[in-house]
This record gives structure tokens, sequence and C-alpha cells, in this order.
């Protein structure tokens, strides 16, 4: 599902109107009557015939949507008051013709032209049951000032649900960030498209629950838009991407996944990638571990197999375990998984990039040893390659804080991915999935207790499973990161958030492999919820 800036969204609008006949009056009508239909369905406690429901409207567009919310509550014989923050004669376009409508239906519109008038009306707009916040939508790009600051502030303060059509009133449609104040709504209708801010924290949380409206811009206007590509992942979409397996088929068809991981101390980092992989479909999987290392592992699960590395003294892998990895017979190689920081390590790592003609997944301590080893990753031609950073991680790879990693998620892996051709899977509150082709994808599954030791071990493992299995990286990345919070949400619904373990994720993996989606919204309470098979479900933290 695509994600548009306010350009973006201009551009389907216009596109919509002038290429496709599809006038823009229409275009509006049909945006405040899905607002309606969304009002009715997320409040079905609101008896709506006796309810009192106030719209404050903008002079803008956004305005003129509530114009129509207030005719079409008012046709169906609902009590609504409707405000204006400035006067009628300034209002232009289609949102004119809708502020005409309403006043010759006898419907009054109180005008609101400064803060000394809205003080004198505070006390009544806010004596509403219901109040549906029309005054900015995807055209603010500066912070809120003069009376509509302080209609914001009122309305923040006061006990009383709040819609927002498109986007809460202080949002800026090109940032997640908040640049003001701004509506803390109950729900947000998005007009044909999902907007940045309502995706992404920390503005995501201004937009409480989220429903998309479909308004009539046809779903291949939106998804040809010009510029950057954001997307939300789906369950349809990772649905449509998980292929079938044919009957006849046999182990050597899923292909064959080598974990290079594990120390001294740090055996489970690798038993976890291995099951991740294993629970993924994976047709074969090997774990090359330091040899003091291999019974501990061989141990702990009959399915995968194990190979011995040499090793050091101080149960780090030597370096000279290279080629035997580089000879070994795999269609991808995960590396990093409780490998422990050494110079050896370093050394086999920066060999992987440089030597390896299969596609490799670069986890935990092969990030960490990576450093001066980032040119090699643009020489590397032929192979795939997925790294899957923390923002710990990310930020020690660009060399910057990680408050500067998590104040542009999106842009940092999206950059990352560009200059070195590698798929990003940056890791935490909304995953991001960046490709090579500037494309990102926000994940919306998981939950806090995945914030726990070895849940990014097992999703190392699934994404390399997915990439035996697809020999497609950016379908794989989407797959697994997918998979991997649905099956965090569901084993927290049976342990909860905090007893929840790594191992917990992983026994569910076979459950959301039946039907992705199935587990949407299990996790309460519920931040978003979408249209029927487009929810967002709680934020996700992984390690």
């Amino acid at each position: 599902m695509r994600i548009l800036t306010a350009a973006q969204m201009r551009q389907a609008d216009q596109q919509t109107t002038a290429d496709i006949g599809i006038p823009s009056s229409m275009l509006m009508e049909n945006a405040g009557r899905e607002v309606v239909e969304a009002i009715v369905s997320a409040f079905p406690y609101l008896d709506l015939e006796t309810a009192r429901i106030a719209v404050i409207c903008g002079r803008g567009n956004n305005g003129g949507d509530g114009f129509v919310v207030a005719r079409v509550f008012r046709e169906r014989g609902i009590e609504v008051n409707v405000y204006l923050l400035g006067v009628g004669t300034d209002v232009r376009g289609d949102a004119r013709a809708n502020l005409l409508a309403l006043e010759k239906l006898g419907e009054p519109v109180i005008e609101v032209a400064n803060e000394k008038k809205w003080a004198l009306h505070a006390q009544q707009a806010l004596w509403h049951d219901l109040l549906v916040d029309a005054v900015f939508g995807t055209g603010l790009n500066k912070p809120l000032e003069g009376i509509t600051k302080s209609v914001v502030a009122d309305i923040n303060a006061a006990d009383i649900p709040v819609v927002s059509i498109d986007l809460p009133t202080g949002l800026s449609a090109d940032t997640n960030t908040l640049i003001g104040e701004a509506i803390e709504a109950n729900l947000t209708v998005a007009l044909g498209a999902l907007k940045v801010p309502l995706i992404l924290p920390p503005a995501y949380t201004n937009a409480g629950n989220l429903v998309v409206a479909n308004i009539g811009i046809p779903s291949k206007v939106i998804d040809d838009v010009d510029g950057p590509r954001l997307c939300l992942l789906t369950a349809d979409s990772i649905r449509e991407a998980i292929p079938s397996r044919p009957p006849e088929t046999h182990k050597g068809d899923f292909g064959h996944v080598l974990i290079v991981a594990g120390s001294l101390g740090k055996t489970g980092a690798a038993c976890l990638a291995g099951l991740g992989s294993l629970r993924s479909g994976a047709g074969l999987v090997t774990i090359a571990t330091p040899r003091g290392c291999l019974k501990t592992i061989a141990g702990f699960a009959a399915e995968y197999m194990t190979i011995p590395l040499p090793e050091r003294t101080d149960g780090f892998v030597h370096s000279k375990a290279l080629n035997t990895i580089l000879e070994f017979p795999c269609d991808v190689i995960a590396i990093g998984p409780g490998l422990g920081i050494s110079e050896d390590v370093t050394k086999l790592v920066h060999g992987l990039v440089e030597r390896a003609q299969v596609p490799l997944v670069l986890d935990a301590d092969a990030l960490n040893v990576l450093g001066d080893g980032l040119p090699q990753l643009k020489s590397r031609k032929g192979s795939d390659l997925i790294i899957t950073p923390h923002p710990g991680e990310m930020a020690r790879l660009q060399r910057i804080e990680v408050n500067q990693v998590q104040a542009r998620r999106v842009e940092t892996a999206r950059e990352f991915s560009v200059n070195y051709g590698a798929h990003v899977i940056l890791k935490g509150h909304r995953t991001v999935i960046a490709l090579p082709d500037g494309s990102v994808f926000v994940n919306s599954t998981g939950n806090p207790g995945m914030a726990t030791g070895g849940t990014g071990d097992v999703l190392t493992g699934m994404a390399a499973a997915w990439v035996a299995q697809l020999s497609n990286a950016g379908t794989a990345c989407k797959i697994a990161v997918y998979l991997h919070g649905s099956a965090g949400d569901l084993a927290a619904r049976k342990h909860g958030v905090t007893a929840m373990t790594a191992s917990d994720l992983v026994g569910e993996l076979g459950n959301v492999m039946k039907d992705p989606g199935a587990w949407e919204g299990i996790v309460e309470p519920v931040d978003h919820l979408l249209a029927p098979s487009e929810r967002l479900d709680r934020p996700t933290e992984t390690n």
C-alpha cells in the first residue's frame, strides 16, 4: 500500500481529474461520505440519533470535506453544528460550493474569524459527543499559529472524541516529526492513500485509529505517481508473495542455507537463527560454528546440520575458516549471530563480502566488524546482500548518532541501500526495508515483547531461508519481516509482552505461515485499526 507525500497526493488528485475525468467535486463528495461511514463503524456505542456532533472546518479543501460531512449527517437527521475558522467569503472552489449547499439546506455555519470569537464559542463547540476535525489536510507545512493553534490546544484539553479528516490538524504530510502542536485524534480517515505521519513515529500517535477511505482515485493512479516509493506492507501483499508448494518437490527445491554463527557462550544465537530458517521453509540448513561450540549447537535441534570451523583459543572463529565456508555448497550465507568481535572475525567477514558468490545476510557482529569494509559492498557483483542492523548498528555503520538514525529512519535506510547496493532491514519500531532501487517498505506487525535477546537472530535465519527459496532478496526481506512480527504478535497473545521469548516467536512461525494476516490486531490494545484487510497493529520493537 503506497504512502504518499503532499506533492504526490496532489499529483494523484490532478491526474484523476484531468486524465481519468472524475471531477474534484465528486472526490470531495466521496470523501465526506466515506468519513461519515467510518464514524458510524468506528463508534458503535454512539447513538447517532441523539448524538451532538461538531464539525470544525478550515477554509480549504479539508474544510470542504467537513462541509460534506455536516450535510450528510444532517440528511440522516443527526444534530450537527458547523464552525468555520474564518469567514465564508474566503472559502473558494469546491469547498465554497459545499458551504453554500449546506447553508441552503438551512444549516447555519458559525464563523469564527479570530481568537476573540473562538473564546466566545469554545465552550459550546467542545460541548458535543463527537468532534470532526476538518481544518488542515495535506497542505500544512509550518507550525500552527493564531486562532488555529488556540483551537487545537483547547480540543486536546477537552474530553471529547475527535475524528480527523485525512490528517490531524497540525501534522505535515511530508514528515513524521511533530512540527508543532497537533490534534490528538481518536480516529483519522485518510483520503485516497496513507500519508507519512500516519504511519511513522512519533507523529503517527496523533492519528489514533486509522482508516483508509476509497474516494474514487484509481489505485493505478496512486501506484504510479512520481517520486520515491514508500509503501506499507500488508497481509494481502505477503500472501501473494509466498509461493505454494507443488506436490512433486523435494528438499533441494527450497534451498540450502549456511549460517556462520556462534562463539563460546553465545551458541543460542546460532541455534535460533537455524530454527528461524527451518521454520521459514528452507530445504536444508547447516550451521558453521567454532569447533568447541558444535556439540552444544548440534544437540539443540535434530533438523539442521553442523560443520566445525577452526577456532581461536578464546572460542572465537579463526579467519582460516574462510576457505571452508567459501567451498561449502549452499544457496545463501548468513553470518553474524553470536559470532563475537575479534580481528579474525573481521577478516572473515571482509573476506566473505569480497569473495562469496552467493547472497549474503549480514547481522549482529558481522555488521559490528564491517567498518572499513564498506567499500567492498559496492564492489560485489552478481550477488545479493542483505544487512539487518538495529539502530545502534546502523549508527556505527554510518558513523552518526543513534538519534540521527531514529529521526530519519526511512531516509537513512534508503540512502545506505542506494549507495551500497544492499537490501537494508532497519529493525525497531516500524521496521523499515530499503531496496537498492530506492523503494522503501514499512512494517506494522510486531510488539514491544520482541525487544528481547534472540529475536533478531531468528529474523536473520528467516531472511536467509526466503532468499534461498525465492532468489529475490527484496521479496525475501518483506516476507521475513512481516511474518517475524506476526509470529511475535501471536507469541505475545499467548505469553504476554513481558514474558515472551525468541523461542516463543519461533514456535508461532508455523501458525502465521498458514495465513499471513490472520493474526493482525491480536495484541491489545491495538493502536491502529485499518479497514478490514488493511489494519495496522501495535508498534514493533525488535532487538
